[in-house]
């Protein structure tokens, strides 16, 4: 998804001024980590006592305050320093302000983006917030601000994408916060409009909802205008992941671990930095999102904590059809376009939501008139509930901590060092009856369970499970007696990873690097299996040698494992490729398109195929797959890592911005998650696992995380992609939460002063 931004971006920006990038490209110089820390302005700045930052050789920082509201400033100017150029463009993106920096292709965007109104429930969540939270976040936003005034320079993006510096306010961060927190089940709702008007609808929303399935997106194959709006609504959410807990009876330590291995759009830089701080009230290391001023993934002295995407029912599609005219509001937004006019959109609304059917990316041709009901639009404060799981002591305080979390719906993962481990479902959600709807756009008279929300306390959680670990892997819950979602992933992940867990009596921090780089996915075998059969009944034999019978002999000898080096795995995605467009009408596969993960639907309708239609598939589909299977030889010649900065899309100069393009192990459904759609021609992943963490309870120090790229955003720098090398060899960075081993293990030393 990140790549349909990254063409957007890169063309735009070509079209504008391509000669002059080409000839100023050369500014962008490669750039050490002494030089990088240079460019910090370290003086003059809104703290009150002097401010310690500790750096290591990848530029992972650790703050030392001496006051909460100094560290809360050190943080804005760490975020800053790293990452300016991103959390601009993320504010950018929730405000509707594409078309500011990449011209005319994203008005349509932007007004979707207006339409969604990410700062919507901002002023009210704000005026709810603890003086504590509230001082925090406006030393967050001074330390941004005191940054972007005093720094000398500015990452190359402002220039190039025509962005002027703003000041930031704790809105815009409170903004941010809701569009990092976008529902899932949007990608299905816009992918499922469109197929209102095509075949039975009552009959394939039912077998969508069934099925529990949301889509792998395949920007290339949409246009650009749609591709642009889904990689906008998703290039920051909390989308997937994997997260697992172990007791301290399971772990070889002797003390619990967390592991964690998050799933987002495989951009660069990545959506994640590492991070660690003390003050007198925060002690914590682990993974921050840049422009959010807490660590979502990590451990303080006591606890560490993990999370995965609930795939949350946090949305409602409203048919307000019915409702008098008086009861719709509009308002006019200017949208401003870089090369060319501003333009004008007009906003309706209603009590229940915005009109999301008047955005035009969605094409919408259906009678009825759709208002978006999302919590993400009521007042709430994640902010205090994170900033208070990184000071809690023990399970009761973490579930506690996360009463206030609303979006996105997480399923947390907690690890005490006294021992225990436990699961929260941090959510707020309306009170539904555990039924599937028969539609999917109720009448406003039908909302009553949204006069009735639930928070952590009421929602299930489990704690010591007497297996002695917990797994998530965005699979639907099982201890649930209200409908928490409708479009969860499959529970392939989470089958693997308990398989995995429960076949060792105890595991160690090696193992659970094992664990999340598995590429093992035992449905692909089964269905593999039914294939061989079928394949047995073809009427001839492909010669010796051909490249039928090479294709074959590599589907035989294929363990269902991903591997970059696999021929089998290539064989087997070359087939199913083929086999479900001679299966499987193309109205089905649309229609398929429109949930999570299509291949699990495929593969259910070929298990269940007659014997001889299925046996005329594979006559048909073989010569086909074979001579693609000829031409790529191995898996990872398909399938590809392709790390690039936006800036990567430019000719001439784009090169420079390219961090790796290299075989990728995995796939859409193993616990290494490099998703991708059914293809038969070389693709770069677009989803996938960006960073790992393990902690392990026995000691503060032994926690090891490593990110798909680098700390850096600024491009040349010797840290913008440094950590790829670590993530190929299943490497990581040793990050300590002791003082004194920070200390210890620093390069460098920054100190801000006022």
């Amino acid at each position: 998804m990140a790549f349909a931004v990254t063409r957007c971006i890169g063309a735009a920006l070509w079209a504008a001024h391509g000669l002059r990038m080409a000839l100023t490209a050369p500014r962008y110089r490669a750039c050490t980590l002494k030089e990088r820390l240079a460019m910090i302005p370290t003086a003059g700045l809104p703290v009150t006592e002097r401010v310690s930052i500790y750096w290591d050789a990848h530029q992972v920082p650790f703050i030392e305050a001496a006051r909460d509201e100094d560290l809360a400033v050190a943080l804005g100017v760490v975020h800053a320093h790293l990452r300016l150029g991103q959390i601009e463009l993320l504010r950018r993106v929730s405000r509707g302000r594409l078309a500011e920096m990449i011209g005319p292709l994203a008005l349509g965007a932007d007004h979707a983006l207006r339409i969604l109104d990410y700062g919507r429930a901002a002023t009210a969540s704000l005026a709810m917030l603890p003086a504590a939270t509230r001082r925090w976040l406006e030393g967050y936003v001074a330390g941004i601000n005191a940054y972007i005034a005093r720094a000398e320079t500015l990452p190359p993006e402002f220039e190039l994408l025509g962005v002027e510096p703003e000041p930031w306010r704790v809105e815009d961060t409170l903004t941010l916060g809701r569009l990092i927190a976008s529902d899932v089940s949007w990608l299905v709702w816009l992918r499922l409009l469109e197929q209102r008007a095509a075949g039975d609808w009552p009959a394939a929303w039912r077998r969508l909802v069934e099925s529990a399935i949301t889509p792998a997106l395949d920007t290339q194959a949409m246009p650009a205008r749609r591709a642009l709006l889904e990689t906008a609504l998703l290039a920051a959410s909390r989308s997937g992941s994997n997260a697992l807990a172990l007791a301290a009876a399971r772990s070889a330590s002797g003390a619990p671990m967390i592991a964690a291995d998050p799933h987002l759009s495989l951009a660069q830089p990545n959506l994640w930095l590492i991070a660690g701080y003390r003050s007198p009230s925060h002690h914590a290391i682990g993974l921050m999102i840049p422009g959010l001023p807490f660590i979502a993934i990590g451990r303080n002295p006591w606890i560490a904590w993990a999370g995965t995407n609930l795939h949350a029912a946090s949305s409602e599609l409203v048919d307000v059809s019915s409702l008098p005219r008086d009861a719709f509001q509009v308002r006019a937004e200017r949208i401003a376009v870089r090369w060319g006019r501003p333009h004008s959109v007009a906003i309706r609304e209603t009590a229940f939501g915005p009109i999301i059917t008047d955005a035009a990316p969605l094409r919408w041709h259906g009678p009825e008139i759709l208002a978006l009901q999302w919590i993400g639009h009521r007042a709430s404060d994640e902010i205090t509930a994170m900033l208070r799981v990184g000071q809690a002591r023990d399970y009761d305080e973490f579930r506690a901590a996360l009463g206030g979390f609303a979006v996105p719906g997480l399923t947390m993962l907690c690890a005490e060092r006294s021992g225990r481990i436990g699961q929260v479902t941090a959510a707020h959600l309306p009170a539904r009856a555990l039924t599937l709807p028969q539609q999917p756009f109720p009448q406003p008279s039908k909302l009553t369970p949204w006069k009735r929300i639930l928070t952590a306390g009421e929602l299930p959680g489990r704690v010591d499970p007497p297996e002695g670990y917990l797994v998530s892997a965005n699979e639907r819950p099982r201890r649930a007696d209200i409908l928490m979602g409708l479009f969860f992933s499959p529970d392939d992940r989470w089958r693997r990873l308990a398989q995995l867990i429960e076949a060792d009596e105890k595991l160690d921090a090696r193992d659970l690097v094992g664990l999340l780089l598995d590429v093992y996915h035992q449905p692909a075998a089964e269905l593999l299996a039914r294939l061989r059969d079928a394949l047995r009944g073809l009427s001839s034999t492909p010669h010796e040698g051909s490249a039928q019978q090479q294709l074959l002999a590599a589907l035989t000898a294929w363990d269902g494992r991903y591997r970059a080096a696999s021929a089998g795995a290539l064989a087997f995605e070359l087939l199913l490729y083929y086999l479900t467009r001679a299966l499987v009408p193309r109205a089905k596969r649309r229609l398929y398109d429109t949930g999570w993960q299509a291949r699990a639907l495929l593969s259910h309708d070929m298990m269940a195929a007659a014997p001889m239609d299925l046996i005329e598939a594979l006559r048909k589909s073989l010569p086909r797959a074979a001579r693609r299977f000829r031409r790529f030889q191995s898996w990872g010649a398909l399938h590809r890592l392709r790390l690039a900065h936006p800036l990567a899309a430019t000719p001439w100069v784009g090169r420079r911005f390219l961090y790796g393009d290299f075989p990728a192990d995995g796939s859409s459904e193993t616990v290494m998650k490099t998703a991708h759609s059914l293809t038969n021609r070389r693709h770069a992943a677009s989803y996938g696992s960006t960073a790992r963490v393990i902690c392990d309870l026995s000691d503060d120090d032994r926690n090891h995380i490593v990110l798909l790229g680098g700390q850096d955003g600024w491009v040349g720098s010797a840290t913008a992609g440094d950590q790829v090398t670590l993530w190929r060899n299943n490497a990581f960075i040793d990050v300590p939460l002791r003082l004194e081993t920070v200390r210890a293990r620093a390069r460098h030393v920054t100190e801000l002063v006022a």
